[in-house]
C-alpha cells in the first residue's frame, strides 16, 4: 500500500497540516495539471479532482492555483472525484515568468528536492541555457543535475570536449551523459534517484525528457519522437506536467519544453549561479558598478586576463538585465495590486456607512 511518505510527504507539510486545522480532511498530492484539471493521489488511488469555488474567488494569480507537486487538503465526493480545499504551504516552487505576463511568475512543479536539466549533445548544445536553468534551479532552493542526452549520436572526443566547457563554466552540479536509445549512462543515473525524492525534469523540447520517463519507468507512458525530421527542432509533445512515481521508489516530473524560460530571481539564484562574478564584484572601485565599461572594474579586468569565461560574463550581464527588469515589472504590479485593494477596502467602508 502506498503511504504519503513514499509520495514525498514530510515533517514540514504534517506542521502545516496540523497548525491549520486540517486534520479532518485527506491529505493528497497533484500528480498532473491540464488547464485547471488536477489528478491527485492518495493513499487510496488516484482522483480526478477540482478545486473548491473559494479557492477560485479568492484566488489573486495563478500561484494561488494548485501545481503539479503540490500537496493539498481533500474530501471525496464520488467513487473517482475529490474537491480539492486547500494547498499546503510550498517547500520550494521552480518558477519562471510568466509568458505574456509582467510582473508574473509562473509554477513549473513545486515541492522539488532535485532537477535534471536536460541538454541533447547533438544539436544545439547551449551553455548559456544550461547557466538559465542553473539560475532558475539556485532560486528556488533545488538541487540541480545536468544530464546530456543523445550521446549516442557523438563520437568519444566530442563527449570529452563537451564535458570540459561543462566544467570550465560550471562548478556546482553534477554531470551525467546518457542514451534514450542504447541505455549507455542509465546506472549511474539511476543510482542517484532516491526513494522518497522529487525531480523535475528541465529542457527544451525534443532534449529526450520524454524517452528518459519512458525509460525510468519501463515502459511507453508518454509519446516520444519529438524532433522534426525537416529542421531537427523539438516538437512539442508533452502538452501537461505530470508526477510518476518510479519502481525504486523515486518521484518524477515531466515538463512540456520550455521556448521561452524568463528568469524570475528574487532570492540570489543569479548570485549563486555567478558566484565566482559576484565574489570578484567586490573588488570593483565604485560600488554601483556595472561591469560593463566602467573603469576599475574587477570583472572587466578578470575577463581580459581569462579568470572569468568571456561567455559566461556576457551571459551573466544578460540574466542580471532580465532579472532588473522583471523586478520592476513586479513592484509595479505589487503597487498596482496594493491601490486596488486600497480602493476595495475604501468601498466597503463607505458601503457599511
Amino acid at each position: 500500500m502506498t503511504t504519503l511518505n513514499d509520495l514525498g510527504y514530510t515533517d514540514y507539510f504534517e506542521t502545516y497540516r496540523k497548525s491549520n486545522n486540517l486534520l479532518g480532511f485527506e491529505i493528497g498530492r497533484v500528480i498532473s495539471e491540464h488547464k485547471e484539471r488536477y489528478v491527485v493521489k492518495t493513499t487510496e488511488g488516484e482522483f480526478d479532482a477540482e478545486i473548491i469555488g473559494n479557492m477560485r474567488f479568492s484566488a489573486k494569480s495563478r500561484n494561488d492555483f494548485p501545481a503539479v507537486g503540490d500537496w493539498v487538503s481533500v474530501s471525496q465526493y464520488d467513487v473517482d472525484k475529490v474537491i480539492i480545499y486547500n494547498i499546503l504551504a510550498r517547500q520550494n516552487a521552480i518558477e519562471r515568468q510568466a509568458v505574456g505576463k509582467t510582473g508574473e511568475k509562473q509554477i513549473i512543479a513545486s515541492n522539488i528536492n532535485y532537477a535534471f536539466i536536460l541538454q541533447a549533445a547533438d544539436r544545439d548544445f547551449n551553455l548559456n541555457r544550461i547557466e538559465r536553468y542553473l539560475t532558475i534551479c539556485n532560486t528556488s532552493n533545488v538541487l540541480p543535475i545536468i544530464v546530456i542526452t543523445k550521446i549516442d549520436l557523438i563520437d568519444n572526443a566530442e563527449q570529452q570536449r563537451i564535458s570540459e566547457i561543462i566544467s570550465k563554466r560550471i562548478k556546482q552540479a553534477p554531470i551525467f551523459f546518457i542514451s534514450n536509445q542504447t541505455k549507455i549512462g542509465y546506472e549511474n543515473l539511476i543510482k542517484i534517484i532516491e526513494k522518497g525524492q522529487t525531480y523535475c525534469l528541465l529542457g527544451s523540447s525534443g532534449v529526450g525528457k520524454s524517452s528518459l520517463i519512458n525509460n525510468l519507468i519501463g515502459q511507453d507512458v508518454m509519446q516520444t519522437n519529438a524532433i522534426s525530421s525537416s529542421n531537427k527542432k523539438g516538437r512539442h509533445i508533452t502538452t501537461h506536467r505530470q508526477l510518476f512515481v518510479l519502481e525504486n521508489g523515486g518521484l518524477i516530473i515531466d515538463n512540456p519544453g520550455m521556448k521561452e524560460v524568463g528568469i524570475a530571481d528574487e532570492e540570489g539564484g543569479l548570485e549563486i549561479t555567478f558566484n565566482k562574478i559576484v565574489e570578484l564584484s567586490e573588488n570593483c572601485r565604485y560600488r554601483d558598478c556595472k561591469h560593463i565599461n566602467e573603469s576599475g572594474c574587477a570583472i572587466i579586468k578578470a575577463v581580459e586576463q581569462g579568470i572569468i569565461d568571456e561567455n559566461s560574463y556576457e551571459n551573466y550581464l544578460k540574466l542580471d538585465r532580465e532579472k532588473q527588469h522583471f523586478e520592476m515589472d513586479l513592484n509595479q504590479r505589487r503597487k498596482k495590486d496594493k491601490k486596488f485593494g486600497k480602493m476595495i477596502k475604501q468601498m466597503k467602508k463607505n458601503m457599511k456607512k
